[in-house]
Order: C-alpha cells, then structure tokens, then sequence
C-alpha cells in the first residue's frame, strides 16, 4: 500500500511560480512512476505530468513549457514546478501512482491563480 501526501498549494498571481510537492510511504517509491493531475471547479480531473521510475517525463499540452516534474528518490518525493501560472491553471491538484493494478491517490492540494 502505498499513502500519498501533497503539499504546496496556495494562492499566486497570474505570472507567478509554485512548487508542488508529494510525499510517498514506503521503501519502493523509486520503481513507481508517479503522476499529477488537477481539477478544476466544474471540470474533469486531468492528467498534467508523470514521471517514470528512470525520469522520463510527458505533460499535458496546456502546461509544456510551464511546468516542470521531478523525482527525489533519497526523499520519496515528487515534485511539480509551475511556472508562468495562468488564472485556468486553478485546480485541486492530486498526486497519483500505481502499484499493482491499484491506483493511489493523495487527498490533493489547492491552487489558485488570481489577481
């Protein structure tokens, strides 16, 4: 089993840069690929970035460019550098994995881009 937490969220302004972080139990965080995703008020939860276990990454469309998705394995920790935040970037964002045809899931964390 393995217990996500995130952290990070918070409100910026249009322009302005936040660092997500997610913090996984367990001794085997450095096998799982690790993924975030968000949803907006309203709106379907997506995917934004994932991470594999030997750190090759993909990103939503929306967010290349913008965010970036890294992995510390000595920490058990993934993290999401958002930059060039955008008032639609607003959003519960989740951290993700999977472990044995089970997906796990953190309790998500809030951001809000606003003026």
């Amino acid at each position: 089993q393995v217990q996500l937490v995130e952290s990070g969220g918070g409100l910026v302004q249009p322009g302005g840069s936040l660092r997500l972080s997610c913090a996984a139990s367990g001794s085997i965080f450095s096998i799982l690929a690790m993924n975030w995703y968000r949803q907006a008020p309203g709106k379907q939860r997506e995917l934004v970035a994932g991470i594999t276990s030997d750190s090759n990454t993909n990103y939503a469309d929306s967010v290349k460019g913008r965010f970036t998705i890294s992995r510390d394995n000595t920490k058990n920790t993934v993290y999401l550098q958002m930059n060039s935040l955008k008032p639609e970037d607003t959003a519960v964002y989740y951290c993700n994995t999977n472990l044995n045809f089970m997906e796990y899931w953190g309790k998500g964390t809030l951001v809000t881009v606003s003026s």
